[in-house]
């Protein structure tokens, strides 16, 4: 029989979170390895539970949750995030503003496919969350990566954001706070690209998923709060904030110079009607959790389990001979780099193999994030002490190992 092709759309979409290091991974558990995963941002797995009153207020409303919802979603959920947005300083969003989704990824996707066409470009980080580049080319668009500057505390490279912008660039996406470097922009920076975007009539699509993780008395600035008259898309949800991954509740807000985006928004909606409707029993969590205790910041304060073992993580990682590393001002990542003199890396998909093989420990290789040089990899600093301690001290071991072969040690 005639082989059967994946589509030609998938040839330029990469999601190494969860590609093939992850599947060897599997392999090894199924033969009774314990793995330790740094892999990925997944809270309930290292003993991080939605809020009481989240999943009190899911179940009360169970019984409600059978049906279709309206498209865009419940009404208090929407009226508790058009609320939020006013907390931020956004101006001008009403209730039709607002879209649920199925978490925040779902929306990014659909904001893609509403606005591109073949030959169109989207800025993108680089290093990236990899479903921005993956929904850019999906949505038959082209994806071009602007520099982010590790030795900016990996912040955009203005310059070279100009340098990329062409007749054919449709917008800019910002990862702030970032993943998976754990930066966060600063307002002079921020304004920098606004007035860029204002200057080319760009699109700014705002991810800013983690706008409550932040340490060190750090504040976050909505791009959206910046701006009237440029259009913004800003995505936002549960997952991180509110430690409720699986449930699969986001948004998406449009805000801005709406006048001259109606026949955009009128796409967003009939993407929005053709899904039926977000996963009912999320958006029900929405409003509680807006509105309610906020216990991130218990986590992310002096003495928090989240501040905590971010400072391990990164005091053990960059204790190691040629590993340095920006420390975290937001999320739930860190991004180290290895000397390239010390650790000569040709194909950093290996090196997570290499050290999955022999320390059992899983991480994303650096190009994964669409990082330009293989001399990078993510952590997650999610476990508890311990076995963050133990893990860091696996990498440490491995990296002595590999500087004795090479002969660099």
């Amino acid at each position: 029989m005639r082989p059967i092709q994946k589509s030609r759309k998938l040839a330029d979409v990469c999601y190494d979170i969860r590609g093939p290091v992850l599947e060897k991974a599997k392999q090894m558990e199924d033969e009774g390895h314990k793995i330790i995963k740094l892999n990925i941002g997944n809270l309930a797995a290292f003993g991080f539970d939605a809020p009481d009153e989240i999943v009190q207020d899911m179940i009360r409303n169970m019984q409600n949750a059978s049906g279709y919802t309206d498209s865009k979603g419940l009404f208090a959920p929407r009226k508790a995030i058009m609320h939020y947005t006013q907390e931020k300083r956004i101006a001008g969003v009403t209730i039709e503003d607002v879209y649920l989704g199925n978490g925040a990824s779902e929306l990014i996707v659909m904001s893609m496919n509403a606005l591109l066409n073949s030959g169109d470009e989207v800025l993108v980080p680089a290093p990236d969350y990899p479903l921005w580049t993956a929904a850019v080319s999906l949505s038959g668009g082209t994806p071009v990566h602007y520099v982010c500057d590790e030795q900016a505390d990996w912040c955009p490279d203005i310059a070279d954001i100009k340098s990329k912008i062409n007749a054919n660039t449709r917008a800019i996406v910002v990862i702030n706070p970032n993943n998976p470097t754990g930066a966060l922009y600063p307002d002079a920076l921020l304004l920098q690209i606004v007035e860029l975007a204002r200057q080319h009539q760009l699109i700014v699509f705002a991810d800013e998923i983690y706008d409550k993780v932040l340490y060190d008395g750090a504040r976050h600035t909505s791009m959206a709060s910046l701006a009237d008259d440029v259009l913004f898309i800003t995505f936002n949800g549960l997952s991180k904030n509110y430690r409720s991954c699986g449930y699969r509740a986001g948004w998406m807000v449009v805000s801005g110079e709406k006048k001259h985006a109606r026949d955009y928004i009128e796409g967003l909606n009939m993407l929005t009607s053709m899904r039926l409707c977000a996963n009912a029993p999320g958006q029900y969590a929405i409003q509680t959790a807006l509105g309610g205790y906020q216990s991130i910041n218990d986590l992310v304060g002096p003495g928090g389990r989240l501040l905590r073992q971010r400072d391990i993580a990164h005091k053990m990682l960059t204790d190691i001979p040629g590993v340095t590393c920006v420390k975290p001002k937001s999320a739930l990542y860190m991004f180290p780099r290895l000397d390239p003199v010390m650790y000569p890396i040709t194909n950093d998909q290996d090196f997570a193999y290499q050290l999955l093989a022999e320390e059992r420990v899983l991480i994303v290789q650096g190009t994964g994030f669409n990082c330009f040089t293989p001399d990078h990899f993510r952590v997650v600093f999610l476990p508890n002490s311990d076995d963050l301690a133990e893990s860091m001290g696996r990498i440490a071991r491995f990296l002595d190992g590999y500087r004795k072969r090479h002969g660099t040690a």
